[in-house]
């Protein structure tokens, strides 16, 4: 099998290892540079490329004239994407000789679109997935190949969460690739009446709103938690980034986004259902401690609150 691969971030690295591993004749890699903004925790693609010998590009724009020349001259078989941030056009999809294919972070059709990791955590969903699917110009939309369901735990994190992602769309190349090399693979068309589809997450969308539950807050912390920019909110006008929580039992008669120290030193806030127990967090621009040690340091009065939410806000998301 002769192949280009569009690959970035962890998952992009495990299923390009898994083709080298595979003895896949990979002739071109093309990912991206990695983002000063951006924290990288993740393995690099281009690193395993070269280290295979194998050439690297990063263009700008993959579908961009001389990209498509450069991949045309590669004659692949199939182009695979693994997590590529983006979108590809006709005339790319149509290069290689047998299928372009894709590799998405969830069990399509269900979470189509930008962030599925971040998003099923978001939802508190127990389940999610990997899919190998074929590419047209909708996103996450083609025929599925191949699927590999992932159990969340409870305390997962999007950063565990995706590595558990990582393994096991590195079982589904596997998997799947002496069906491709036969031209035996699956095609089953995706139930569009059952797809669902979400958007893109900005830093903002990590703003706590201390009127919706503690389990939601605490669904949403752990979605945007480290590597992520954290979820956050405000008291006294200072940004608080909260980077690990857990529920509580509520207590009487306390207002939404109200704040108690319990008789250990924990600081809890009050929510519309249960309580947040905040285990870690930081002021911006400080350290991170635990929530003891910053109830400590804060000067928590009897009856503190959180501020209420501003329009516009800036901080943590995906």
């Amino acid at each position: 099998m002769r192949a280009v691969v569009c690959a970035y971030g962890e998952v992009g690295h495990a299923c390009l290892d898994a083709l080298l591993d595979l003895g896949a004749d990979v002739a071109l890699v093309v990912t991206h540079d990695d983002s000063p903004n951006e924290k990288i925790w993740f393995a690099s693609v281009r690193d395993r490329a070269l280290s295979a010998g194998v050439p690297v590009i990063a263009p700008g724009d993959v579908n961009a004239a001389d990209v498509l020349a450069r991949i045309r001259e590669a004659s692949p078989d199939y182009l695979f994407s693994f997590y590529f941030r983006q979108m590809m056009r006709a005339e790319l999809l149509s290069i290689p000789s047998q299928a372009a294919l894709n590799v998405h972070g969830s069990l399509l059709p269900k979470y189509r679109g930008r962030a599925p990791v971040n998003w099923v955590l978001v939802n508190g969903e127990r389940e999610t997935g990997v899919t190998l699917h074929h590419m047209d110009e909708k996103p996450d939309h083609g025929d599925v190949v191949g699927q590999r369901k992932v159990p969340i735990a409870r305390e997962d994190t999007a950063r565990i969460l995706t590595e558990k992602l990582a393994a096991q769309a590195s079982i589904l190349v596997r998997e799947t690739y002496p069906q491709l090399e036969a031209g035996t693979a699956p095609r089953q068309k995706q139930d569009d009446s059952a797809a669902t589809y979400f958007g893109g997450r900005q830093p903002s969308d990590g703003r706590i709103d201390w009127t919706q539950s503690a389990e939601s807050i605490r669904n949403l912390v752990r979605a945007v938690t480290d590597p992520w920019p954290g979820a956050f909110a405000h008291m006294q006008g200072r940004k608080l980034f909260v980077w690990a929580a857990d529920t509580r039992p509520a207590w009487a008669d306390a207002a939404p986004g109200s704040l108690l120290i319990d008789r250990e030193g924990s600081p809890l806030v009050a929510t519309t259902e249960g309580a947040l127990d905040l285990l870690e967090v930081t002021w911006d621009g400080e350290s991170r401690r635990s929530g003891r040690e910053w109830a400590q340091g804060a000067a928590i009065d009897a009856g503190s609150r959180f501020d209420e939410p501003q329009d516009g806000a800036a901080g943590g998301g995906t």
